[in-house]
């Protein structure tokens, strides 16, 4: 009996190890396959011909056991690795002549991975998807008459009515983008189906909409380089491609070697795809602006760059793209792949390379990754190709300053930020003698006000001195003054004996005292306590009982406090933190709070930097409001800043805060939303399950728990409704004015000043694009009216065409 049972025991054992041997073996399998696809097409020993006719073979005898895994690495990678389409298409292609089963298998697999792409808003998988599926035509694996079905669907959702544009934009752009791909394959066997689908869209494009244009150029001007539109560039490209019987020179098609093979192979045809009809909560790809720096007379002897509307010019820019997609987060591998490049002695790689890169750091409203991430790469390119990459990139930094008289002002910064990035890598070291011209310019035409911000930006990275020592002397007036505080109570001047003596002198110098013998807050109000209030002097008694705060007590407060924190960023901040209570009750009132941060503006001007720490740590510790902020930034003290980008970099930040609160409070509030949902829903529980109820229910939200949220969220909406209209309104106000001012003088407003603004008006539309477009009929009935000044009006009628 005991025997029996330890046989039975080992019996299991063995059938357990066996069973667990058996996974392991199949894992092991699906891996190496998984290896094989991934890599196939890189660099090998074996032609790439022998090594597909390899692979082809070996996934063939895998088929049976692993189908479903190969079905779903093949479409994978060719949608994760677009440059590698072909390769994947043939495979597809041969695998197709040897199992017809497993080709309609695959038919049916893509297709589903694209409609399931276009439900769930993927874009750009969804459009990698098309592509392939156009190149399985190429391999015989598709009907060409079942794929042009296919395209003619996709257009006519781009005449749908009631439906955004940016959408019915995309189905073009989707198809156009598969035609390099396919164009010639149709051309030969369907030519005229092909011309009618071009001429549908040829005459979409010409009655399309392109209000938004303008809003998205990086520079104004068209001189030298047309900024084109995207669909517009492309679509001329497409014809020329035409003119050119569709043959171009940068698609590798290793299907080519195998068509002796492919040719006998069955054909599919592609299954009825209506793509789903349009949401009101999709968001679409945004339109852009073709940028363009360099053309074929910029390059030196060797490999011609391509022109404008030659093909082969979309299709390294969109693989060069797709490198920096790929490796964006390893600066160093992202660099070094660029530089691998698989048609480098084609091209002039270095000059296609830079312009690419800085149309993703220009790209409007917002570059696709952070700006340091395009910088970081730019210095690794300079360090693996010294001999030619420094040199590009200073060409490319003459001809950006050289046409920066038209840039876009959000362009501008970024411009500005990567300059002085770059700088402080290399030394500081640059040719600033070339640019002496800008010496004696207006000092608010961009390239002085240029070299000042950079100077500006490079001292944040840096020191005082090394800055002045960077330069030669005759930019001495654009070199930022010594970033220290001028503290208005200090011991020289403001003590004066008699009436000259500066108000709160006396307080200021106790609390100075008071502070560093560690007091409490209450004994720093003890001291403020005495201080008369300016606004209840003089003869107006009604309008002194109405005052709502004392200037005073803010004054000698706020400066003497952050004087002593002026050591360093973390001492002001220990400052604020120890000494909160004190600016709370200071700061009962708006006006209040304006005033504490027109004396962080009084002590702190010479250091800007400092200015944007302490305003930004004030917002987060609720002493100031964004509406107190964005009011003050709009002052008349703060007109003559107008063009100094600090100003703006503290709006910003301020309306971010702002758009971060609002979305933190939504994704509290959904939550709690699903929560609720699934604790109503759930069904009564068994015994065994009743502590985890009992848990569970501890957890849930109540009803009044999430009515109060939606109360918040609801207050946060209007407070950021406010903000943006405060802001909208001073620009309108600011802009006018001077608009009138000129008229009367009969001056030409078209000033530097004028463009800068209006610039910096366009700017917060477009980088807070997705939260003034839900307040935009609100600021259309409110603000921008039909009788405000047509310059004004049609910078927010072009951002309401960029999702109309």
């Amino acid at each position: 009996m005991n025997r029996r049972r330890a046989h039975d025991e080992d019996d299991g054992y063995e059938r357990l190890h066996r069973k667990r041997r058996r996974v392991s073996e199949n894992q092991e399998i699906e891996d190496r396959l998984e290896s094989l696809i991934l890599r196939v097409g890189e660099k090998s020993s074996s032609s790439l011909e022998s090594n597909l006719e390899g692979l082809a073979s070996v996934l063939e005898a895998d088929l049976s056991t692993f189908r479903v895994k190969i079905l779903r690495i093949l479409t994978d990678c060719a949608i994760r690795m677009p440059e590698k389409c072909t390769i994947y298409a043939t495979l597809v292609g041969l695998l197709n002549a040897k199992n017809y089963n497993f080709g309609g298998e695959f038919v049916d697999y893509i297709v589903k991975t694209f409609k399931e792409n276009l439900k769930t808003g993927k874009w750009n998988a969804a459009r990698y998807c098309l592509r392939f599926i156009a190149d399985l035509v190429n391999c015989h694996v598709l009907a060409a008459s079942s794929l042009l079905t296919l395209l003619e669907t996709l257009v006519d959702c781009a005449n749908e009515d009631g439906v955004p544009q940016v959408r019915r934009d995309w189905f073009i752009f989707a198809v156009l983008s598969a035609l390099p791909w396919v164009g010639r394959e149709l051309y030969e066997k369907k030519e005229s189906q092909l011309d009618h689908l071009l001429t549908t869209i040829d005459i979409f494009l010409n009655k399309r909409s392109k209000k938004h244009w303008p809003a998205l150029k990086v520079w104004s001007n068209d001189s030298p380089h047309l900024q084109e539109e995207y669909l517009d560039c492309l679509w001329a490209q497409i014809k020329k491609l035409k003119q050119d019987n569709w043959s171009e020179k940068h698609i590798p098609r290793p299907y080519l070697a195998f068509d002796s093979i492919l040719c006998e192979a069955l054909q599919h045809t592609l299954p009825a795809i209506q793509p789903p009809p349009h949401n009101d909560n999709d968001t679409y790809p945004m339109p852009r602006v073709i940028f363009r720096m360099f053309d074929y007379t910029d390059c030196p002897d060797g490999p011609v760059l391509p022109g404008a509307h030659s093909i082969e010019r979309f299709l390294i820019e969109e693989h060069l793209h797709n490198i920096l997609e790929a490796y964006h987060l390893e600066r160093k591998e992202c660099a070094a792949q660029l530089l691998c490049f698989p048609y480098k002695a084609k091209i002039p790689l270095e000059y296609c390379i830079v312009e690419v890169i800085f149309a993703e750091l220009f790209n409007l409203p917002r570059p696709r990754y952070l700006e340091i991430c395009y910088g970081s790469v730019l210095i690794e390119l300079c360090k693996l190709q010294p001999s030619t990459m420094p040199q590009v990139l200073a060409q490319a930094t003459e001809i950006l300053f050289l046409r920066i008289d038209n840039m876009n002002i959000a362009c501008f910064d970024r411009f500005v930020n990567w300059f002085s990035y770059h700088l402080s890598n290399f030394q500081y070291r640059w040719s600033w003698e070339d640019w002496d011209a800008c010496v004696r310019l207006d000092p608010e035409h961009p390239k002085p006000r240029f070299v000042r911000e950079v100077l500006g930006k490079c001292l944040r990275l840096s020191y005082h001195q090394r800055i002045k020592d960077m330069v030669p002397e005759s930019f001495g007036a654009f070199v930022p003054l010594k970033p220290e505080p001028i503290y208005k109570y200090s011991m020289e001047g403001a003590a004066n004996p008699g009436s000259a003596a500066l108000p709160g002198t006396e307080a200021a110098h106790q609390l100075v005292v008071c502070v560093r013998n560690k007091c409490t807050p209450e004994e720093a109000l003890n001291v403020l306590r005495e201080l008369p209030n300016p606004l209840r002097e003089g003869e107006q008694p009604a309008a002194a009982q109405a005052a709502p705060y004392n200037p005073l007590k803010i004054d000698v407060f706020v400066q003497t406090l952050l004087n002593l924190g002026s050591k360093s960023i973390s001492h002001s901040f220990a400052a604020i933190s120890k000494f909160h209570y004190v600016f709370k009750i200071l700061a009962e009132s708006e006006e209040a709070q304006i005033c504490i941060l027109r004396n962080v503006w009084e002590l702190w001007q010479r250091h800007p930097q400092m200015v944007c720490v302490l305003v930004d740590k004030m917002l987060k510790t609720q002493i100031v409001e964004c509406n107190a902020v964005a009011t003050w930034l709009f002052s008349k003290e703060m007109a003559p800043f107008f063009t100094h980008a600090y100003l703006w970099e503290v709006l910003h930040l301020t309306i971010d805060k702002m758009n971060k609160h609002v979305s933190k409070l939504s994704g509290e509030l959904q939550e709690a939303r699903e929560a609720l949902a699934r604790a109503d829903s759930s069904s009564s529980d068994s015994e065994d399950e009743n502590n985890t109820k009992k848990k569970k229910d501890q957890d849930k939200p109540t009803e009044e728990a999430v009515e109060r949220m939606e109360e918040r969220l609801e207050a946060a909406h209007m407070d950021q409704k406010r903000l943006f209209l405060i802001v909208f309104q001073r620009f309108i106000m600011i802009l006018s004015e001077h608009l009138v001012r000129c008229d009367t003088d009969a001056r030409d407003p078209d000033t530097h000043w004028y463009r800068s603004t209006v610039g910096r008006l366009r700017q917060v539309f477009l980088i807070h694009h997705e939260q003034v477009q839900k307040y935009s009929s609100t600021l259309e009935t409110l603000l921008f009216t039909q009788d405000l000044d047509p310059h004004i009006l049609d910078v927010f009628h072009q951002f309401i065409a960029l999702t109309a």
